[in-house]
């Protein structure tokens, strides 16, 4: 036998050892060996749900990651718990109390939209509890602020009437209006479900601790149009603590429209 082919018998013996390890361990564990498993909650906006995370949801899992993808009371596959009850309060405890049931430390938080005013609100209870976060074309209130104040023409006018007629939530708009693709518009469209009207009209209470996170993100979707939106990456690209993205070539749900592009990019900085 030459020493090539001890070379070449060796190689294969290592490989299948490897592979055996990688069975062993099973498919999640043996892809994250090549960096840190991690672990990642993502929030979704206004009438949607867990459900629109669900492409970058296994682009991380595939890479062996931890994911969660609640769904906000009322909304979605929650959307038999719509009424008149479900305020800012409530979308902040789903995530709080998702962080103490799971025992969830070191986590990515990652908002989209709406997303920003419960994520902003539940780093105040779990900061400690969060290495990383990502705002996704999302809302970055301050304290005292409220929803309603910062709406959408189309999200405040639909908030009023709702409001008026006593009605606990309001209807989505068509998915055309956040500017998803054409191919995704009609199952967007078919998750939809309305909104809770309390979320917008309860003010928040913050102290800061979102600054206080030690890797901070903001990603921005200029085709959506949206004032608070461009008004949040200016303040995040002037703030050293955070680093800014800016994805011109898809619409508001970035998850739906570009998920390798969003995911390699939370993975990135998380």
């Amino acid at each position: 036998m030459t020493d090539n082919d001890n070379i070449t018998r060796r190689t294969a013996l290592a490989g299948a050892a490897a592979g055996a390890g990688a069975a062993a361990l099973g498919g999640g564990e043996a892809l994250a060996q090549a960096g840190a498993r991690k672990t990642f909650v993502l929030v979704h906006g206004a009438w949607h749900g867990g459900w629109c995370w669900r492409r970058v949801a296994d682009i991380l899992e595939s890479k062996g990651h931890k994911v969660y993808t609640p769904t906000l009371t009322g909304v979605a596959d929650r959307s038999h718990l719509l009424s008149k009850d479900v305020v800012l309060d409530t979308h902040i405890t789903d995530i709080v109390n998702l962080f103490k049931w799971e025992d969830l430390k070191d986590v990515c938080l990652a908002v989209h939209s709406y997303g920003g005013w419960p994520g902003s609100g539940a780093l105040e209870q779990i900061g400690d509890r969060v290495s990383a976060i990502v705002w996704v074309d999302a809302f970055k209130p301050s304290d005292g602020q409220k929803g309603m104040d910062y709406a959408s023409g189309f999200s405040r006018t639909a908030l009023e009437e709702a409001i008026a007629k006593g009605e606990p939530g309001r209807k989505a708009p068509p998915a055309k209006a956040f500017g998803v693709n054409e191919k995704d518009q009609a199952w967007v469209e078919s998750k939809l479900t309305d909104q809770p009207n309390g979320v917008a009209t309860q003010p928040i209470k913050l102290t800061g601790a979102r600054d206080k996170v030690a890797k901070k993100t903001y990603i921005r979707a200029p085709k959506y149009p949206q004032a608070a939106f461009d008004k949040a990456l200016a303040e995040c690209k002037a703030d050293p603590s955070w680093k800014t993205f800016v994805n011109e070539n898809t619409g508001h749900d970035i998850m739906v429209d570009q998920p390798q592009w969003l995911a390699d990019t939370i993975l990135q900085v998380s």
